[in-house]
């Protein structure tokens, strides 16, 4: 975990003064890395002791190598940082915003997925006797676009939105089915119970949700990404839009690399942009 990353995700246990230098870091990381402890001070409207205590708070020995460290971050790829679009923005910061969050997220996606499971999901899908795509909410509109992905490689693929028809659906699953169930937070009943259902008739029910959630605990295969989520009502939702468009763009391979692609797509799609 880089020092942005430790900073965002320790956010409540700072201090109020130390909450200040924070939010000072992640809106511009780059101006506190070319800052001394006095300007960042200034900037934080808070005096350079309490500077030095957040640094070290963050496991470093200081400013100077809490700036090593931020240096360090910002030199290995795009950090995650929770940019809010405020109110006031110009066109370039609020653009600015959205891209480098979309990007960080992404980038905290790639390292946090279990290539193993994807592997494994991969294999029940080419053998599956039929794919059932379902999500309710926003999760139900990646589950949808799911359906228009798979059903190209000439397997059975189910979606519907009305809850009523995703358990009759379930109750009429058997052996060599898979049910892929898409919740961020994994915690929509109705979604725990549609997967009893379609384990009780022997299907193998994926997870794409959070690890150990209601929904985790009752699927055969989890897949959970890593993926810090702005919760605000009016969360920019361009990720979505990004990864529809990706997926749409590419070439369509054979065989299992084709099938890995849009799952793997599909995965990070869903992790990334819903919240249910």
């Amino acid at each position: 975990m880089n020092i942005l990353e430790k900073i965002t995700q320790n956010q409540a246990a700072f201090s109020k003064s130390e909450k200040k230098v924070a939010e000072v870091i992640l809106a511009n990381p780059q101006t506190a890395i070319h800052s001394s402890i006095a300007t960042l001070a200034k900037m934080s409207d808070v005096s350079e002791p309490t500077v030095n205590r957040f640094c070290r708070r963050l496991d470093t020995k200081g400013f100077p190598d809490f700036k090593l460290h931020l240096a360090q971050s910002l030199a290995n790829g795009t950090p995650y940082v929770n940019r809010h679009v405020d109110e006031n923005d110009s066109p370039d910061e609020y653009t600015n915003k959205i891209f480098e969050s979309t990007m960080a997220s992404l980038e905290v996606a790639r390292q946090s997925v279990d290539v193993n499971v994807v592997n494994r999901v991969v294999d029940l899908l080419t053998q599956a006797q039929k794919i059932s795509f379902f999500g309710l909410g926003a999760s139900a509109s990646v589950a949808h676009d799911a359906l228009n992905k798979f059903f190209r490689f000439n397997v059975p693929v189910v979606y519907f939105e009305d809850i009523l028809m995703q358990r009759m659906s379930c109750m009429n699953c058997s052996d060599g089915d898979v049910v892929v169930l898409i919740s961020h937070t994994g915690r929509t009943k109705s979604l725990v119970e549609i997967a009893q259902i379609a384990r009780m008739n022997d299907a193998t029910v994926v997870g794409i949700t959070s690890a150990d959630s209601p929904l985790a605990q009752e699927c055969s295969y989890v897949l959970s990404l890593e993926v810090p989520e702005d919760t605000d009502m009016y969360m920019p939702m361009a990720s979505r839009s990004i990864y529809i468009g990706l997926i749409n763009q590419q070439k369509r391979p054979t065989g299992r690399a084709s099938w890995a692609f849009l799952f793997i797509s599909f995965t990070f799609l869903s992790n990334s942009t819903i919240i249910l």
